[in-house]
């Protein structure tokens, strides 16, 4: 056991955060801590930390903290560096335990400090800078830089993917898999903890709970518990019931009063289940429909060139009622600008950009909620929707984990995410066939990030957004745009598809299907069929649509490269006629190597074939 607290309390300031709680750190775990906004998960990290310590209570029976051995531990703190005047370099090269430069593991130590440098998308020149050059989210990144170097026991993470690109995202991942030590993360990143985590602890009500796995495992469990405790509670409900009803029965029977005392004791004896509390986040079971349907194509964009004072991005696409669609991308690669213009808050710098017939559109970024109002939550939304009565307001809040207080919180005193919320709220409410989103679950804990994803799983209209969170990309979009390289590709399935396809194999441009306005046949999923099997298209799931694509890339390379190896053969007569070693030696290499790839081709489209039909390998 590398650490352990037994039936510990925390308080910071008069709040108790934690009461007779219990946790513990098992070798080299990966542990993830999570829970709503303000549960208290900045304060925890800050006590395993050393910078607060257990409350003294009486009822305890612990000796505070507990451990192995004497650690090291390591906090990603809210302020990185006290003197923003020095140079990267200086800030890291605090880190190094030598400072013999000649010493073998001070050479060692910079292998590792350019290997982590690089892995977060920095460059040499950038060593050499004052970190008051840099931003906040930047200087958060050469602190986590810095901690890392400095190899902890124990390494505490407080939101480490906030300021990091989806490239130092992944790096970051496969680091802290290979990290040789214990870590605790706190995280809204749901597809980051499902790479890294090992055991999740759940932060609610004052205590934390213990679940082996990563987070997809946790959610499974908890559930699961949920139902099991449900049915015993129900079970228990209707035992005391029928002991009720026995002892009112019998309670004035002289011949049946003993048995009836008996029945009491055994009522007053019996543990109390308790009811199991609902689910943090709300799940919309039936589909959310838009006041108008709209056309059948939304939006048509041709030859569009979109930026602020130059062009950031090109693209031809159109966009069929009821695709949902993800946008990704590195920043600065023109996300933004394009849903601007799309949603018409930013002129086209070229091109044309045009919305289908009564399409009503609704915009959100992270702008849309900031806003303040002395009026509660629940009076703000009504004013907007003054029609509806106050038990209306209140259930539709209530969906978007408005209820009870929450409700009657003022608009000013509401969080970052909270305001997001109740903006989406009143947004879903307008019921616009259109939405377009640019990070909406940013500053959001998990309850609402589900809610969310639920809440546009169940809308049937049209959906265009902006997002870095990759488990909500999964959840949500049917199709992506891949922003990259001043350009801009379609791909025609999820989130989950795209990832297993980049691991197969290396993404090619001849490949992509890049999003030109004569290519819609991906888009509208009609023109590429013939119209006599038109009719069996809603037949079609998306993964035999997948397979059937796949199949088509690996004859499509098998093709290519049979070209390849038959012009290479027609050649064969003119490298003869040099009479020269070298080209000889050149062609015959040119020969096995195409030779090699062929025969790597031919066996990647038998693999294909043989999962799409099984029946015949």
């Amino acid at each position: 056991m590398l650490l352990q607290i037994h039936d510990g309390t925390l308080s910071a300031g008069s709040q108790t955060v934690l009461s007779h709680f219990h946790f513990e750190i098992r070798g080299q775990e990966k542990i993830a801590v999570i829970g709503s906004n303000g549960a208290g998960k900045t304060t925890f990290l800050r006590l395993l930390a050393g910078e607060l310590s257990l409350d003294r209570d009486d009822k305890s029976v612990s000796r505070g903290i507990v451990t192995s051995r004497k650690l090291t531990v390591g906090l990603l703190g809210q302020q990185a560096f006290p003197d923003p005047s020095i140079t990267v370099e200086e800030a890291l090269l605090k880190a190094c335990p030598c400072p013999d430069q000649f010493d073998r593991d001070r050479f060692d130590w910079e292998q590792e400090y350019d290997r982590i440098f690089t892995g977060f998308g920095l460059h040499k020149e950038d060593k050499i800078k004052p970190l008051q050059q840099f931003s906040g989210g930047e200087q958060t990144k050469i602190a986590l830089i810095r901690l890392l170097l400095m190899k902890p026991d124990l390494l505490l993470l407080d939101e480490p993917t906030n300021h990091l690109d989806p490239a130092s995202v992944e790096w970051l991942e496969d680091y802290l898999r290979d990290y040789g030590s214990a870590a605790v993360i706190v995280s809204h990143d749901r597809f980051f903890l499902d790479r890294i985590a090992d055991t999740v602890y759940e932060l609610s009500n004052r205590t934390l709970t213990r679940y082996a796995g990563n987070y997809s495992a946790f959610r499974m469990q908890k559930q699961k518990n949920i139902r099991l405790q449900q049915k015993a509670y129900d079970r228990q409900q209707e035992e005391r019931k029928r002991l009720e009803e026995l002892i009112e029965r019998f309670k004035h029977k002289p011949r049946k009063a003993a048995f009836a005392r008996s029945r009491k004791k055994m009522l007053e004896r019996m543990p109390q289940i308790p009811k199991p509390a609902p689910e943090e986040s709300r799940h919309f079971t039936d589909a959310i429909l838009p006041r108008i349907p709209g056309p059948r194509w939304v939006l048509e964009a041709e030859h569009l060139k979109v930026g602020y004072d130059h062009v950031l991005v090109e693209l031809s696409l159109r966009i069929r009622r009821g695709q949902k669609i993800g946008i990704i991308g590195p920043n600065g690669a023109g996300k933004s600008a394009f849903l601007k213009t799309a949603a018409g808050l930013l002129p086209p710098l070229k091109g044309k950009c045009l919305l289908g017939n009564h399409v009503e559109t609704a915009y959100f970024d992270q702008m849309s909620a900031e806003f303040y109002s002395d009026q509660t939550a629940a009076e703000h939304f009504h004013s907007c929707f003054p029609a509806l009565t106050q038990k209306e307001v209140r259930n539709i809040l209530g969906a978007f984990l408005f209820s009870g207080k929450h409700a009657s919180k003022r608009v000013r005193d509401l969080s970052g995410g909270e305001r997001s919320r109740l903006v989406l709220a009143e947004l879903f409410q307008s019921a616009p066939n259109f939405f377009l989103l640019d990070e909406p679950t940013n500053h959001m804990d998990l309850p609402a990030r589900e809610t969310l994803e639920s809440a546009f799983r169940a809308y049937t209209g049209t959906l265009l957004f902006v997002s870095h969170d990759r488990y909500f990309l999964q959840q949500t979009a049917d199709a992506l745009l891949i922003f990259e390289n001043e350009g801009v590709s379609y791909y025609p399935f999820g989130y989950q598809h795209y990832i297993e396809h980049c691991k197969k194999r290396a993404w090619s441009s001849s490949l992509s299907a890049q999003v030109q306005a004569e290519e819609q046949a991906l888009i509208s999923g009609l023109r590429s069929v013939p119209k006599a099997e038109r009719r069996r298209l809603p037949e079609i799931s998306p993964d035999e649509i997948f397979r059937e694509w796949k199949l088509g890339i690996a004859e499509e390379s098998l093709q290519q490269i049979r070209q390849k190896l038959e012009q290479l053969l027609a050649e064969k007569d003119a490298f003869k006629a040099w009479k020269n070693n070298e080209y000889e030696q050149q062609f015959i290499n040119r020969l096995e190597a195409l030779n090699q790839a062929y025969t790597d081709a031919c066996l990647n489209w038998y693999e294909e074939w043989t999962e799409f039909h099984p029946e015949d390998s």
